[in-house]
């Protein structure tokens, strides 16, 4: 397949998952959600709405791929690139696919236990849409025989992953979290927007915030309000649990932190908090807080806050968190040039 089919393909299944419910597709997704009860019916529809207009839109497809000079496609594709798939939140590792796939590589798949339904099934709809991809796409239980390893877990299994394929060209993708910085002077809607960043996949995404930089002095009681419009997480029993079981040890411990009912602040210099918790910081002036970021660069993802309120890092908008696109690498690791300029280098 040339390069314009293999995005017209992505857009056709985008399309396709835009267009009226694939019954078939809502079932695997109730399945799934049987499987895992992090992955709500309602987060995995989220996450499809998301790839399908950030990640396989046909124009923002071909000005992503006009960055790069992406070699002719081998037929079939000669190039095997392994993904091991992590399993946090519904479709995270489609865009590891996606780029495989732009790039002309075939792509060996090794799904997480999590999500093992959805993803084989859109493969299945392209492949229905244009059976010439069908090379482009393996699912293994055993990786084998591959060219590269994309690999995406927890620290711990980091640890694993470079060991076993520390000698292949490869991108290992740790632990990180989204971090936002407050003023103070955020507006009703800005704050809302956080609440999404917070909130959104049960704050279980690598770009979900978890930690907050607040100035010294600041009131809480917006924000808490705010947040408070997600009360109806405590309808879901794994957030419950989780809010409920540290709501007693911090008041067992006799700690001090903040909740409003749907979830727990507490004052922690930590990165990760707990789920159903929001770690916060104070700081003195935004230069100190730039500092820190830049110091701890290796354990976030992303920055949330007002449109130039830092000059480095950069930042992301209120309630764009998790609303990444084409090139918004995870790591900041440039996955389309190590698909295309780091495997041409090591070829043969």
């Amino acid at each position: 397949m040339h390069l314009d089919e293999r995005i017209e393909l992505l857009s056709q299944l985008g399309s396709h998952l835009l267009g009226p419910e694939d019954e078939f597709l809502t079932a695997l997704m109730k399945r799934t959600e049987f499987n895992n009860g992090w992955f709500s019916l309602e987060q995995q529809q989220r996450a499809l709405q998301t790839v399908s207009r950030q990640l396989l839109d046909r124009d923002k497809l071909r000005e992503w791929v006009g960055d790069y000079s992406l070699p002719a496609p081998a037929a079939p594709p000669e190039r095997t690139v392994g993904l091991v798939l992590a399993g946090n939140i519904p479709l995270v590792g489609i865009h590891d696919l996606v780029s495989v796939f732009v790039a002309g590589h075939h792509a060996q798949i090794k799904l997480s236990s999590k999500d093992p339904y959805v993803l084989p099934y859109l493969i299945k709809v392209m492949v229905r849409l244009n059976p010439a991809a069908e090379p482009y796409f393996q699912i293994v239980n055993n990786l084998s025989g591959f060219d590269a390893i994309i690999a995406t877990g927890s620290n711990n299994s980091a640890r694993y992953f470079e060991a076993y394929f520390g000698h292949y060209p490869h991108i290992i993708r740790r632990n990180r979290n989204a971090v936002a910085v407050l003023t103070g002077e955020e507006t009703e809607e800005q704050l809302r927007g956080l609440g999404d960043d917070i909130f959104s996949y049960f704050g279980l995404g690598c770009r979900n915030v978890s930690k907050i930089y607040v100035p010294e002095g600041y009131d809480f009681n917006p924000l808490l309000e705010v947040l408070h419009e997600w009360r109806h997480l405590q309808n879901h029993t794994k957030w419950k649990n989780n809010f409920d079981y540290n709501f007693a040890l911090l008041t067992l411990n006799k700690e001090h932190f903040l909740h409003n009912g749907s979830i727990i602040l507490r004052e922690d210099t930590g990165m990760a908090s707990h789920i159903a918790g929001l770690y916060y910081e104070y700081y003195h002036d935004l230069g100190a807080v730039a500092r820190v970021l830049r110091n701890r660069s290796e354990e976030i993802q992303l920055v949330v806050a007002q449109p130039g309120l830092l000059a480095q890092p950069a930042t992301y908008p209120f309630g764009t968190a998790q609303q990444p696109g084409l090139a918004d690498y995870a790591d900041g690791v440039d996955t389309l040039s190590f698909l295309t300029t780091g495997l041409s280098q090591t070829a043969g």
